[in-house]
């Protein structure tokens, strides 16, 4: 069979490949296709066409795999979020732990790496601590709306299908938020259509409703509201705002943020707080942290202190060392090891994520944790004191090679690596590992239903 661009055929999927796309092989080219599972045969049309793979996109199933689910979610074919509902949850961690397991052998050319058993989330649903939501002037209207022609093509709240940037689905109950969330965002919902304002059009920048930004807190039952806008109209807000605080007394925080950016992301140019406070608290373990609207947080706070606890396991402190942890956020991990080292020193390059990390310690009392701005490779350098344990946690592109040269150089004892990619994971271990042995990796899922999975490296020194 060859295979053109722009022509669609019929193909078996016999793998799920990293990125939670279904793997066809016809006369052995991978075609990788979205929203299919193993044993489905599917129609499916070929969007691009390199010289050793190719991408297509489903436009029909013609017999679906017996491995196929119905998924709760009734947006879960046509949203960009929980792709992997159709497969049972066993059969998600098995294919989460292959894919760090592959990662190792195919992009670090590491083999024999011991991959663990991946740690279940004990919530699979109504399991995300914090959704976004977009608004649009027009939103898309999914298979069974087009059939009704009463339904119109108006304002929607919700999240985006997939590959686009102004299509939002008009999200109604999103599973895997807590069940209040749902009932807050129809709340918002029926404000906006009632009044005179429109969505804000990513097209042509134009309207006031941006964003809802919901956060949760798992261990005080309380929420923040974050009611994002283009411009700055306190009377319309205030409005919503005291609808949903007596409604919803566990509503402990609302807020406005304004922006006019034309980029699609929430992050304010002014902050006003609406009622309550500017902020909610979450506990991880024994410590409490502050959390501001645009402050970052782990999405699923149990399986979170999964993943810390874990870190402390492979860290393995007496309370006599000094910990360094390397892109510290907002101090989550260097707070949750305190109480186990003589010192913990944090590195992030976001000023207001060490500002709420110095303002975390305060919170619990913490006097040996000290969290230091900058960029990490203009930082190393200047520090004088070698750490006995490093602890690495980047953002998904992973280490710049500068700072694994300084990393090698330091030469720690102990690393201890955490992971929310497999690939650049398996890269940056493959660079390491020349002075360090990988004793093993530890995945933890953190988010049910998405091929994303988080992994815990432990690296001893040769």
């Amino acid at each position: 069979m060859t295979i053109k661009k722009r022509k669609a055929y019929e193909l078996e999927i016999i793998d799920l490949a990293f990125g939670g796309r279904g793997l066809a092989k016809p006369d052995g080219l991978p075609v990788f296709i979205d929203r299919c599972i193993p044993g489905d045969v599917v129609f499916a049309k070929i969007t691009k066409k390199k010289k050793s793979w190719a991408e297509g996109k489903l436009i029909k199933i013609i017999k679906e795999s017996p491995l196929r689910n119905q998924g709760k979610c009734q947006y879960c074919n046509f949203c960009g979020g929980c792709k992997w509902q159709q497969i049972g949850y066993d059969l998600q961690l098995e294919y989460k732990k292959r894919h760090v397991t592959e990662s190792m052998d195919h992009i670090g050319g590491l083999k024999d790496v011991l991959v663990k058993d991946v740690i279940p989330s004990d919530w699979i649903y109504e399991y995300r601590n914090k959704m976004e939501f977009s608004c649009s002037s027009k939103r898309w209207l999914l298979p069974w709306e087009l059939e009704n022609e009463e339904i119109k093509k108006d304002f929607g709240i919700g999240l985006h299908v997939p590959g686009t940037f102004d299509k939002v689905i008009d999200i109604k109950q999103c599973e895997i938020m807590p069940d209040l969330g749902n009932k807050i965002l129809d709340d918002v919902r029926n404000f906006i259509k009632e009044s005179d304002l429109p969505a804000y059009h990513l097209r042509t920048h134009e309207g006031f409703w941006r964003f809802l930004m919901l956060r949760h807190s798992v261990a005080f039952d309380t929420w923040m509201v974050n009611i994002v806008t283009k411009t700055k109209r306190i009377d319309v807000v205030q409005n919503l705002a005291a609808l949903l605080a007596q409604k919803h007394p566990q509503i402990k925080s609302i807020l406005n943020n304004i922006t006019d950016s034309k980029s699609g992301v929430s992050t304010d140019k002014e902050e006003i707080t609406l009622h309550g406070k500017d902020h909610i608290k979450e506990k991880l373990g024994e410590f409490v942290f502050k959390i501001s609207a645009n402050s970052f947080f782990q999405t699923n706070t149990r399986s979170c202190e999964k993943l810390y606890s874990k870190v402390s396991e492979y860290a393995a402190l007496s309370g006599d060392e000094v910990v360094m942890d390397l892109y510290s956020g907002t101090g989550t991990i260097p707070i949750w090891l305190s109480g186990q080292a003589k010192m913990v020193v944090g590195i992030e390059i976001v000023k207001s994520a060490v500002i709420d990390a110095k303002q975390n310690a305060g919170l619990n009392g913490i006097e040996n944790c000290d969290f230091l701005e900058g960029d990490i490779k203009d930082v190393l350098p200047r520090l004088k004191q070698k750490p006995d344990v490093m602890i690495i946690d980047p953002p998904r592109v992973g280490m710049h090679k500068d700072v694994v040269r300084q990393v090698l150089s330091i030469g720690p004892e102990k690393i201890v690596y955490v992971s929310c990619n497999p690939a650049t994971l398996a890269r940056d271990l493959e660079m390491l590992c020349p002075k360090y042995e990988i004793k093993v990796i530890q995945p933890i899922d953190m988010f049910p239903h998405t091929y994303h999975i988080e992994s815990v490296a432990l690296l001893l020194k040769k």
